[in-house]
């Protein structure tokens, strides 16, 4: 699915308009655009400074918010329309390169290069902003101001997780498109089967690693939804089917089971609906994906509109770069109050919900800066997704293992945060890991990655 580029010309609406294709599903562009602007906003709201200098959550100060996660927690729409893109650029290069020997390298390389890049230049930043802490002495200095700095090196980067998650999923897709050709959506019954099976044996006294499994059987089973809007198997009537029959086990879920009510994780939980995710997230996750088959025929219509589609298209090519430096805008903006004195009003209480609207224009000015200056990082050259497939037979089993190092390395990256020289462990899956274990990690699958690039023409 190609994107409009930032820095092309500017157009008019009805221009833009005719410039789209016919097939162009507009619904997808905007449910992409759409769910990171949420996750934007609902971290703007929730995230807060404790008068003692803590990073909390609004949601765990004050519970009745929760339930609004049912809604906001819009990160199965990403993987859904995820799944969309991969079918329809999977479709588009086996059309044009039929031998199969190098598609998977050439694809998911197109992939990895189109998140990483970006993704690394916020990394490089907050290391560097890590190392001045450290030789400066903040970050060892007792008190708020230590321990503020120290939080902010892990709790920022933690957003990273989406993007090894979401590699993840690139890395399947291939495969993951084939079974969809051959069994339909019964894979997706399949995948929400073993994530129920997975919870079972977690909460019925099994191993608590196990839970683990659902990192991959969750997020597949939303990115699989998207082979199947992308072949138009998700009609209305299962539209329907998915928001009564997702909400329903959700809610019945978190009534009965052992689930939180909040869709995201929060500080002090016992059990998070996200790490790892549930049966209950899932569910979730299949209701929220229903809505938006649902709406799907009555957002055709207003996105036929050119000036609104066209506030679509002028804000794809920057959701990325905003999503990724929206947390940076506001741990500056928090603690810029903070040195000044402001104190902020208790959450939930009536002076900090007339503050938000202001908060946020100030949060929107700060993040449209840091995109002014990073979106570069996020539109680069355009990966050639669909180049020659590479004669080199190996290339492809190295572009999967570096998809899996490459994995490993962006999640522990994001639980252990990127304080290098502080160098503290964090634990990850099954022992104690340090930043500098993480960035090794990443530096390998990367090096791994590279290797699979294409040789230069002989001449």
């Amino acid at each position: 699915m190609s994107r409009t580029h930032p820095d092309a010309s500017p157009r008019t609406a009805s221009e833009i308009d005719a410039a789209t294709p016919a097939d162009r599903d507009r619904w997808v562009d905007t449910l992409r655009v759409g769910s990171l602007l949420v996750v934007v906003l609902g971290h703007w709201l929730m995230v807060s400074i404790t008068p003692d200098g803590q990073i909390t959550n609004a949601l765990a100060v004050v519970p009745a918010l929760q339930p609004l996660t049912w809604l906001l927690q819009v990160m199965p729409l990403f993987f859904l329309v995820g799944g969309v893109a991969h079918a329809h650029t999977l479709e588009s290069l086996e059309r044009r390169r039929p031998e199969p020997r190098g598609r998977y390298a050439a694809f998911f390389r197109a992939r990895a290069t189109r998140l990483l890049r970006p993704t690394l230049a916020f990394l490089a930043v907050w290391v560097a902003l890590g190392v001045v802490a450290d030789l400066s002495g903040l970050t060892s200095r007792p008190g708020d101001a230590g321990r503020l700095a120290r939080d902010a090196l892990v709790m920022v980067p933690q957003l990273l997780w989406f993007v090894g998650i979401y590699l993840g999923a690139c890395a399947f897709a291939p495969l993951m498109r084939d079974l969809h050709r051959r069994w339909g959506l019964v894979v997706v019954v399949v995948l929400v089967l073993l994530a129920c099976v997975v919870d079972v044996v977690r909460f019925g006294g099994g191993p608590e690693l196990i839970g683990n499994l659902n990192f991959a059987l969750v997020w597949l089973a939303l990115h699989q939804l998207g082979f199947a809007w992308r072949d138009g198997l998700l009609t209305t009537a299962r539209g329907w089917a998915m928001a009564l029959l997702g909400f329903g086990a959700m809610g019945l879920a978190v009534a009965f089971g052992p689930y939180p009510t909040s869709m995201v994780g929060l500080p002090g939980e016992a059990v998070s609906n996200m790490a790892p995710p549930t049966a209950a997230l899932l569910a979730q996750g299949i209701g929220i994906c229903g809505l938006a088959v649902v709406l799907r025929p009555v957002m055709a219509r207003v996105l036929a509109r050119p000036r609104v589609w066209r506030s679509v298209v002028l804000a794809g090519p920057f959701a990325m770069t905003a999503f990724l430096w929206h947390l940076t805008a506001l741990m500056t903006v928090l603690l810029a109050l903070r040195a000044v004195g402001v104190v902020q009003p208790s959450v939930a209480s009536w002076q900090w919900w007339l503050t938000r609207p202001l908060l946020f224009a100030v949060l929107a000015v700060v993040t449209g800066l840091l995109v002014a200056v990073f979106v570069r990082f996020d539109r680069g050259p355009r990966p050639a997704a669909d180049a020659a497939p590479e004669p080199r037979g190996w290339v492809d089993p190295v572009a999967a293992v570096s998809a899996g190092v490459l994995f490993f390395g962006i999640l522990i990256v994001s639980i252990v945060g990127v304080d290098v020289l502080g160098n503290r462990p964090v634990f990850f899956l099954v022992g104690d890991v340090s930043p500098v274990v993480g960035f090794a990690v990443l530096a390998v699958g990367l090096l791994l990655l590279r290797t699979t690039r294409p040789r230069a023409p002989r001449t």
